[in-house]
């Protein structure tokens, strides 16, 4: 009942305008995500009446199917996937417009094909030439589509390029097609995707701090202790051992989402919220970002272990692992963003597979109060005060204070203020490709990375990667459900402190 009811929260709300009619072109069709993600968000947002009025959308890849074969498997898709209750009269509209062409570049005649096609859905559908192409491809085959498009663009409409991560392998190869990019599109017509920026609560940070007088005065290395940020899974790598035993933890994880949570919770306020605002104060932390020594750097790889109460394997017995394989599934690091906002205030950063849960969490550890005169009568000693921001699965805020007990005396205990979106707005939280999709279509990009953060990230990733190449830990050095190996706790216990267990 209380979804039906009234929400004073949401008045005065307008909806965003609709982009321009244009065809969604999407490489890879054939894989996990334009079935788990893609389509269920370009769904949910037709319920929502988001999409352009004249709008089609093409799937491509190697693997053989017709139309109604692809039609008939994304439906089924979106009624296991889609957050919104499946309705055929909205199903039918997006299904009109949509088509699957058997695509291999090194076959002109079949590239030739998708040309005819969509010359003739801007025909049909009114959509003016207008392009959005989505790479859900290996970074391996992403030079040569774009070559293609670039040779055989129309002259009228405009071209937006999305771009899955990863986004090259380390810092040469990002230069390189970043390189190869701008030598047929502007800066302005490449959105490189990292679908945590398109989560609400990431976005949430940039209102919380700028849009509450009570938190950016305190936003510094005067008040603010330490931050500590953690991207847990309790998944092991899905069958995905041919990309992992590649990139590893630090490639997969670290080198995009999680340096991108650093750079959010760290940036100098924007002069305006635009694009270019945005992504100039997230350049300027990554540049401040000091890399971290070898003992500032712990790396793991997860043994089997009871996740949930289910017994799981270890890293090296999953399918298609090497035995003695010493990819990293776990990377602790205590970062330092010099500059004059947060010297000398330490960065706690962490992301691991088979963890003891899901949570993604940004916690801003508060400075003690320094002279409390109850302290001797606090129930559990007095704690400082934390800002934890809930980036996934339940998105929210939660500020810790002190409070005093109920009865006589002065007994002090930590309680917690707590403000989640479902029960605030009690609508369902958009996913993140929902928005993303959108932004892109309306030309916004403001939460895409821009070539030079993502040369910034690699060139961190790099220099941590170099040291590691001149030794060997001894690998699994932790249980599949727990909170990885020993030696990061350690990390932060020299500082005299210890992660949260939140």
């Amino acid at each position: 009942m209380a979804a039906a009811e009234h929400n004073p929260l949401l008045d005065g709300l307008r909806l965003r305008r609709r982009p321009d009619g244009c065809i969604l072109v999407i490489f890879g069709a054939s894989g996990d995500l334009t079935s788990k993600k893609l389509i269920p968000a370009l769904y949910s947002l037709a319920v929502r009446q988001l999409l352009p009025e004249h709008f089609g959308i093409v799937g491509a890849a190697r693997t053989e199917e017709s139309d109604d074969q692809f039609r008939e498997r994304m439906k089924q898709a979106v009624q296991e996937h889609a957050r919104d209750e499946f309705e055929q009269e909205v199903w039918d509209e997006l299904a009109a417009g949509m088509h699957y062409i058997t695509l291999d570049f090194a076959d002109d005649k079949r590239e030739n094909k998708l040309r005819d096609v969509l010359t003739k859905l801007d025909e049909e559908r009114g959509t003016g030439g207008n392009r959005v192409y989505y790479f859900a491809v290996p970074p391996s085959a992403i030079g040569t589509i774009v070559d293609e498009i670039a040779a055989r663009r129309v002259a009228e409409g405009w071209i937006r390029l999305i771009i899955e991560k990863p986004f090259g392998h380390d810092l040469q190869s990002a230069r390189d097609l970043n390189t190869r990019l701008k030598e047929h599109f502007a800066e302005n017509e490449v959105f490189r995707i990292d679908h945590y920026l398109g989560k609400e609560t990431v976005q949430n940070m940039l209102a919380l701090r700028f849009a509450n007088g009570i938190f950016e005065p305190i936003w510094n290395r005067q008040f603010i202790d330490h931050v500590q940020i953690t991207v847990a899974e309790s998944i092991g790598i899905e069958g995905r051992a041919g990309y992992y035993e590649q990139a590893g933890a630090i490639r997969d994880i670290f080198q995009n989402h999680l340096l991108q949570l650093v750079a959010i919770t760290a940036m100098e306020p924007p002069i305006d919220f635009t694009a270019d605002s945005v992504r100039n104060e997230k350049v300027k932390v990554l540049k401040a970002l000091q890399t971290p020594g070898p003992k500032h750097v712990i790396r793991g790889q997860y043994g089997a272990g009871f996740v949930e109460g289910e017994e799981v394997r270890g890293y090296r017995e999953e399918e298609g692992v090497a035995p003695a394989s010493m990819t990293e599934t776990f990377v602790a690091a205590k970062l330092y963003v010099d500059n004059w906002r947060w010297a000398d205030t330490p960065f706690y950063v962490r992301m691991g597979k088979r963890l003891a849960r899901r949570e993604t969490t940004i916690a801003i550890q508060f400075k003690r109060a320094p002279h409390p005169p109850f302290e001797d009568a606090a129930a559990e000693g007095l704690r400082p005060n934390v800002l934890l921001i809930h980036v996934q699965p339940n998105e929210g805020v939660s500020l810790a204070i002190g409070a005093k007990v109920p009865g006589q005396g002065m007994t002090i205990r930590t309680v917690h203020m707590d403000f989640l979106y479902g029960g605030a707005f009690r609508e369902g939280l958009p996913e993140a490709y929902e928005r993303l999709i959108l932004d892109a279509m309306l030309g916004d990009a403001t939460l895409f990375t821009r070539s030079d953060e993502i040369e910034e990230q690699w060139a961190l990733v790099d220099a941590i990667v170099a040291f590691w190449q001149r030794d060997r830990p001894s690998f699994p050095n932790y249980a599949s459900g727990t909170w990885g190996p020993a030696t990061s706790d350690e990390l932060l216990h020299r500082d005299g402190r210890s992660w949260r267990r939140h």
